[in-house]
């Protein structure tokens, strides 16, 4: 099936590892030019270059940190200077928290708000006026199903989701009169080096098995009982971008295996 993605250009916001490079991959496959946000060089350097060579697009590395408004100008910068802009926004970059709530200091309040939601406030207002000059564009926000569904030992990451969720819904009010499409997804258990670097840790003292952690992890709270693959998720995030989805504008897709427990 021809997605209509061909010579599109994508920004991808942690794009070198877990969900992002799995976006990135999908949309390479078909087409599209990416340019690929992360904080470690090194390592984004290398991924884009192999997904350039592999798919015969062209790929840019932007190392910044999202989460500062230096950061986020960089990456509009890079997609102005070597595309004219950008048709598709990813914003993905994000991470968990494991905090209380009455022992939270406000510092890592506002590093989560910075990250989670003021990166996307910021790309959309830095790329927007492009894709306009584009006749249009899409725009995808990865929340996670914590925005609607909490897990109690991470509450700072339920709150910044569930911001990122709203922001999602009402930029897509705003934009949709210019041809630009915005719709958030809510994954719920995908197998990323994050999960499997937090099992190991778990049961380094318990002889190790970080398998048997995550199918506790996975029995427990998803009726399918696995992790899905990033690539599963990106395969979402693909079609939503493409012109098969024209009618997805405002909406949030739960990708979680069974796992939300509501209607």
């Amino acid at each position: 099936m021809d997605l209509g993605l061909n010579g599109k250009v994508a920004v991808i916001t942690g794009g070198s590892v877990g969900i992002g490079l799995a976006v990135a991959e999908g949309l390479a496959a078909e087409g599209a030019h990416l340019v690929l946000a992360a904080r470690q060089e090194d390592r984004l350097a290398a991924e884009a270059s192999r997904i350039a060579d592999r798919y015969g697009v062209r790929a840019v590395p932007v190392a910044c940190d999202v989460a500062t408004a230096d950061g986020t100008a960089a990456i509009v910068t890079a997609a102005e200077d070597a595309f004219g802009g950008a048709d598709i926004l990813i914003n993905n970059a994000g991470t968990g928290s494991n905090e209380t709530i009455m022992e939270a200091p406000d510092e890592k309040w506002q590093h989560y708000f910075d990250l989670h939601v003021m990166a996307a406030v910021r790309l959309a207002r830095g790329l927007v006026p492009g894709m306009r000059r584009r006749g249009g564009g899409v725009i995808l926000h990865n929340a996670s199903i914590c925005a609607v569904q909490p897990l109690w030992y991470e509450p700072i990451y339920n709150v910044t989701k569930a911001a990122l969720m709203m922001f999602s819904k009402t930029l897509s009010t705003e934009v949709v009169k210019d041809n630009i499409r915005v719709n958030c997804i809510n994954p719920g258990l995908i197998l990323t080096p994050d999960w499997i670097k937090t099992a190991r840790q778990l049961t380094a003292d318990t002889g190790g098995d970080w398998q048997g952690y995550l199918q506790s992890v996975a029995d427990e709270h998803a009726p399918i009982r696995r992790f899905a693959t990033p690539e599963e998720l990106a395969h979402m995030v693909v079609f939503l971008c493409s012109d098969k989805a024209t009618y997805c504008v405002g909406s949030t897709y739960h990708v979680d295996g069974g796992m939300l427990k509501t209607v």
